[in-house]
C-alpha cells in the first residue's frame, strides 16, 4: 500500500521525515507562516471572530453570541437540533473526532490594490473603502464600532474589536450589506432567506504563505507572485457547511438583500461585477471589482479524536 501525503511543514524536514518513511510519495510540501502583525495577504488583521462553544470551558468573548451546541462542532453530542450529527462507526472511532476542511487561496494582490486606486483619489478614500469591503478597518476595528477613522487599539482588543452587531446599522449604511464580514456572521441581521446563524458557523484557522501584502504592487505580474491563505475549518458537518457558505452566502447576495452580488474578499466574480455601499442620499456602486483570492484547493478529511487514535493502534495489537 503506498500513502500519498501532503505536507504542510518546513520543507527540509519535511523531506528528511519521508525520506525515511517506505511506502509513502510526498506529492507537495508547502512552506507557510505568519506574517508581521498577523495579518493576511491583503494587509487586514484576520481570525478574530469565532464561536462560542458551549462547554468549552472557555469563557466567551464580548460579542461572540449566544453558546452554540458542542455538537455542531464535535461528534458524538447533541447538536442545535438536540440530537448527535451523523459520525463513523464505531463509536470508539468517530466519538470526540471532527470534520476539517482545507483551502488554499492566492490573493492577487495587484487587483485588489488597483480596485482601491480605482474608486479612492486619496489614502484616507481608500482604506474606508478597503474597510467596506470586509467590515472592518485593517487594524481589525469594526466598522460598526469605528465608522468613520481607523483605531487600532479598538482592533487591538479582543474585550471590544468583536463586541457588536448591526441593530442600529439596519440599512447598511456602517457596515454594507455585502461586506465579507456580514456575509459570513450576519449576527442579527434581518435575512430574506430565514436560516439559523448558529448552524453555519466554523472553527477556523488560518495561515499565509509566500510575501506580505505589498501597498505598493499594482501590475498583473503582482497577482501571479506566489501568497496567499491557507485555512482549516472545523466542523461536525464541514463539508455541508462549507458547501452551504461557498454557494449561498460567499457566490451570491440574496440571502442578506445584496442581489446578485458576490463577496467581496473571497467570493468568485463575473464580468461586470458590482459592490454596493449603501449611504445618503444616493447608495454608491462600485464596477469592475475582480476576484482577489483565488481558490487553488481544498480537501475533506476526518480528525480522529486522542482516544480513537489510541483505539486504532491497539488493533494491531
Amino acid at each position: 500500500m503506498v500513502a500519498h501525503c501532503l505536507q504542510l511543514l518546513d520543507e527540509p524536514f519535511a523531506r528528511e521525515q519521508y525520506e525515511r518513511m517506505s511506502g509513502v510519495h510526498l506529492l507537495l510540501v508547502q512552506n507557510f507562516g505568519a506574517q508581521p502583525g498577523d495579518l493576511n495577504p491583503l494587509g487586514y488583521k484576520d481570525g478574530i471572530d469565532q464561536p462560542a462553544i458551549e462547554g468549552s470551558g472557555v469563557e466567551p468573548l464580548p460579542g461572540q453570541g449566544p453558546q452554540i451546541k458542542a455538537g455542531e462542532f464535535i461528534l458524538g453530542y447533541p447538536g442545535e437540533a438536540g440530537v448527535p450529527l451523523p459520525m463513523p462507526q464505531p463509536d470508539a472511532l468517530g466519538r470526540n473526532g471532527t470534520y476539517v476542511g482545507l483551502r488554499k487561496y492566492q490573493s492577487r494582490v495587484g487587483a485588489f490594490n488597483r480596485f482601491l486606486q480605482a474608486h479612492g483619489s486619496t489614502h484616507e478614500e481608500r482604506e474606508l473603502l478597503a474597510a467596506k469591503l470586509v467590515g472592518r478597518w485593517r487594524s481589525g476595528a469594526p466598522l460598526t464600532l469605528a465608522p468613520d477613522k481607523d483605531n487600532p487599539a479598538l482592533g487591538a482588543d479582543p474585550q471590544r474589536n468583536n463586541n457588536f452587531d448591526y441593530a442600529n446599522d439596519s440599512h447598511g449604511r456602517q457596515v454594507p450589506f455585502g461586506a465579507h464580514i456580514r456575509r459570513m456572521n450576519p449576527r442579527d441581521t434581518k435575512l430574506t432567506r430565514l436560516t439559523d446563524v448558529n448552524i453555519h458557523r466554523l472553527i477556523r484557522r488560518g495561515t499565509t504563505y509566500g510575501l506580505p501584502y505589498d501597498p505598493n504592487a499594482l501590475s498583473e505580474a503582482d497577482d501571479e507572485v506566489p501568497r496567499g491563505a491557507i485555512f482549516l475549518f472545523m466542523s461536525a458537518k464541514a463539508m455541508a457547511t462549507i458547501e452551504f457558505l461557498q454557494q449561498e452566502w460567499i457566490n451570491d447576495g440574496d440571502f442578506i438583500g445584496a442581489g446578485n452580488e458576490r463577496d467581496p474578499i473571497i467570493g468568485r466574480q463575473e464580468e461586470a461585477a458590482t459592490f454596493t455601499i449603501p449611504r445618503e442620499p444616493v447608495r454608491r456602486r462600485l464596477h469592475g471589482i475582480e476576484t482577489f483570492n483565488v481558490l487553488k484547493g481544498g480537501e475533506y478529511f476526518f480528525l480522529p479524536s486522542l482516544s480513537a487514535l489510541n483505539w486504532l493502534g491497539n488493533l494491531s495489537g
